[in-house]
């Protein structure tokens, strides 16, 4: 992390800060919550949330750290990075402080892992003690590898400037030894070798690909600083091309070794990095079309692959501190005044909100990259398709206090529906961070049991996202509970939050876990009691952030009659709706509307059964229904359902063929990789988003899973899988994985093809496959083939392969 000044110059901050330990939860106590509404003390905001809408997969490894906190967060994912890591020699475990610390050499990593003088002396220390904590933990490692050129060769204190590299005080980095690899070094070569250092991880652990390996490597680390934080090792500024062919350099050295590693870069500072490598030397005669370094270098990344045949590239990596003022103050540099706290708390936006403006120079004059997370998304799809993105170094400050709190549980929630795969906060004082822990916990311990929010973001939306902030979740595949994150971030006033649930599920119940202004500590707050019709409303008080976990099940009436659900499905040129019987109702009154939050008009009255058929409807439009249930006791609403019916069934067209191939043939390991292509061999055009594939196999071990399109030709981001329990198993399958389209994935016109679709499965805990008796797998077919133990549906209709049955 480096502090920036308003003008964007660099201010130094030191980086490693000691271990301090944060609070532990607390479960038992009580906020001050109610599920009734309080008439006018409290304003009322309006939650909607729809289980059927935006569902995507969420990475357990945005919940990562880069040092550990209290120990009970049940952390994904941990990172060894930072400054030191530029210098750090994995042969005698020595580094440099750069100008953290006088460019001092020394064992500082050493005494910071609790390493004794004997174990510093051992090689790769440093590493194996980080990366054994982190099996431990059942965490990812990301562990980072120098790339500056040289590293630290002794521990005798500081370097002075007659000493830069090369000198004796330095050895050589080398990428690729190109000779046998040792497992005890030669520490009188004057030489470090990267490939080898992997090597060494690899014969202790074992590949990235197993339960054991490290998972990830980092290319090094802020590298368009380091003329500025390791002058000795790397005095002149650093170049874009020199950038690149430094990392793909690493990349092929890393992965000649370890193919499975992800490789994580180029590790950007922060956003003047992101602009121009900080004014690097040759940005003005490579830069050409490209808007900013990071399509440059993900391009460059891009064609280095092709040419050597393998992605070099996993995720692109960047660091996040927010420049954003409040009341005079930057976020990150103190908690501040009242003003400071209320920008912490809307800083989290300028991630994902096109209609907010922070109070930043990154805003002021460089408001045409934001907000942030779609942007970098828009280069990667367009310069890099399928490389995952990732924050391994961000903070918003006020770790000790709520602002902080609720800026930290709004972010995680972000990068949850905004497809992040790893995040990593960076500790900035080196005091408790009690409230950065209490974020981690509502979303990974909110119980003191492990218990978690879910593993598939869905649709969540606020009508006030200046004093709230709402994320929703459902677990895996299963809608039996909802998970709902909901922040009051107004200083002063309660809010009444009035909640209207979607999907196909009823909710009948619920408990609330939380933290506020008054303590880190999460406390389980008062139960939700009373849901009708999946609404119900829960007052929030000012600084307060809530996890909600809904149950499915019968829901509470408020009043007689009670309450029912309503569902509707467009058939040809009509609606059918049916609800669910309503206890005392004497009829139903159906009411409809073109707008979701329109006025509804009567369409039937006097409806005496559970049913109603609207054919007064045009094709292709969707229509808003609520029924009233009308009694002695007076009338209930359910709640609203919507429907399109549809023009005049059509056969489905012909000639759509699904292939496959095996992207990786190993039956016994922690992931399967399903790549598929649709070709349509027909002679009509057909709309890509009305197309559906199924894999069907064996999860081995019932567990949380994890979807991922790691490439796709038409672009991941318009890939979606879901991983579905089969109401009944059968020979070879009790799960199936489908792969759905967004509506702007084009058309499959006759004689083309979607291009290759690559997908990979894992557990969340990591846990095995056996793929040898899938219905779906196939091992010996690596080049894409036809294949009909796959299935293809359009419009919910089979088009292609067989479906498993039951002997």
């Amino acid at each position: 992390m480096k502090a920036k000044n308003s003008s964007g110059i660099l201010s130094k901050r030191s980086k490693w800060l000691p271990v301090v330990m944060a609070c532990t939860i607390i479960v038992g106590g009580t906020l001050p919550a109610t599920t009734v509404v309080h008439g006018q003390t409290a304003k009322t905001v309006t939650i909607k949330v729809d289980t059927s809408k935006d569902r995507k997969p969420i990475s357990p490894y945005i919940y990562g750290t880069n040092e550990d906190l209290a120990g009970d967060e049940n952390l994904a994912a941990r990172r060894l990075g930072g400054n030191r890591m530029t210098g750090y020699n994995w042969e005698n475990n020595m580094s440099n402080a750069g100008s953290d610390w006088l460019q001092s050499s020394g064992d500082y990593l050493c005494n910071k892992g609790g390493l004794t003088k004997a174990e510093c002396e051992k090689p790769g220390a440093v590493t194996t003690s980080f990366h054994d904590q982190s099996l431990k933990l059942g965490t990812y490692s990301l562990v980072t590898l120098p790339m500056a050129g040289y590293v630290a060769k002794d521990g005798n204190g500081s370097v002075q400037e007659s000493e830069k590299a090369p000198s004796a005080r330095w050895n050589q980095v080398v990428n690729a030894k190109n000779a046998p690899f040792q497992l005890q070094p030669d520490l009188n070569d004057n030489q470090v070798y990267a490939d080898e250092f992997v090597n060494f991880l690899v014969k202790k652990y074992g590949a990235a690909s197993t339960k054991t390996g490290v998972k990830g490597y980092a290319l090094d680390n802020e590298p368009a600083l380091w003329s500025n934080t390791h002058p000795r090792i790397h005095g002149e500024k650093v170049g874009a091309k020199e950038l690149v062919d430094r990392s793909v350099s690493l990349s092929k050295a890393v992965k000649a070794v370890d193919a499975s590693a992800e490789i994580f870069g180029p590790v950007l500072y922060g956003f003047g990095a992101y602009k121009d490598l900080q004014t690097a030397p040759d940005w003005k005669s490579v830069k050409g079309n490209y808007s900013w370094f990071v399509d440059y270098y993900l391009d460059q990344m891009r064609l280095s692959s092709q040419a050597e045949g393998k992605r070099l590239l996993d995720v692109f990596d960047v660091h996040w501190y927010p420049e954003a003022m409040g009341g005079g103050i930057r976020i990150t540099n103190e908690v501040g005044n009242d003003e400071t706290k209320k920008a912490r708390m809307q800083a989290p936006r300028t991630l994902w909100d096109p209609t907010y403006k922070e109070d930043s120079w990154i805003a002021q004059w460089n408001s045409e990259f934001l907000p942030l997370l779609p942007r970098l998304k828009q280069s990667v799809d367009k310069y890099y398709p399928g490389t995952k993105l990732a924050l391994t170094e961000y903070s918003y400050g006020g770790e000790n206090d709520i602002s902080g709190g609720i800026a930290m549980t709004d972010v995680l929630g972000i990068l949850g529906k905004n497809d992040v795969y790893m995040a990593n906060y960076w500790k900035l004082k080196d005091d408790a961070n009690n409230y950065v822990s209490a974020a981690y916990k509502l979303y990974r311990n909110y119980d003191g049991k492990s218990s978690t929010f879910g593993d598939i973001s869905v649709n969540a939306q606020t009508s006030d996202i200046v004093n709230s902030s709402v994320h929703a979740s459902v677990t895996d595949a299963s809608y039996k509970e909802l998970h709902l994150v909901v922040m009051n971030k107004s200083m002063d006033s309660a809010f009444d939050a009035q909640f209207n649930l979607s999907g196909e599920t009823t909710y009948g119940s619920g408990k609330v876990w939380g933290f506020d202004k008054n303590s880190s500590e999460i406390k389980e707050a008062a139960p939700i009691t009373q849901i009708s019709g999946n609404r119900f409303t829960y007052t929030v008080p000012p600084l307060t952030a809530y996890h909600i976990v809904l149950t499915a099940g019968n829901d509470t009436p408020v009043e007689n009659p009670k309450s029912f659900t309503l569902n509707a499905a467009g058939e040809t040129a009509k609606v059918k709706l049916s609800w669910t019987t309503s206890a005392n109702a004497v009829s139903y009154e159906v009411k409809r509307s073109t707008a979701e939050n329109g006025a509804f008009a009567t369409v039937a009255s006097d409806v005496y059964g559970s049913s109603y058929t609207d054919t007064a409807v045009t094709a292709d439009t969707t229509y808003y229904y609520q029924v009233v249930a009308k009694s002695d006791a007076g009338q209930t609403v359910s709640n609203t359902a919507s429907a399109a019916p549809k023009a005049d069934a059509q056969q489905p067209p012909k000639g759509l063929v699904l292939q496959y191939r095996a992207g990786d043939t190993s039956v016994n390991d922690n992931q399967f990789k399903p790549y598929f292509q649709i070709l349509n061999k027909g002679t009509t055009s057909v709309p890509i988003n009305e197309l559906k594939i199924r894999y069907y196999y064996t999860i081995d071990g019932d567990r949380a899973q994890t979807f991922n399109c790691d490439y796709a030709t038409l672009s991941s981001s318009k890939v979606n899988g879901k991983l579905v329990k089969m109401d009944k198993a059968v020979t070879g399958a009790d799960y199936y994985l489908e792969v759905s389209f967004n509506s702007n994935a084009g058309v499959l016109a006759p004689g083309g093809s979607t291009g290759q679709i690559q997908t990979r499965m894992n557990k969340t805990d990591w846990s095995d496959y056996n793929e040898s008796d899938d219905y779906s797998y196939k091992g010996t077919q690596t080049s894409f083939a036809d294949h009909t133990k796959a299935t293809l549906y359009h419009n919910g209709v089979l088009v292609w392969g067989a479906e498993p049955t039951a002997n």
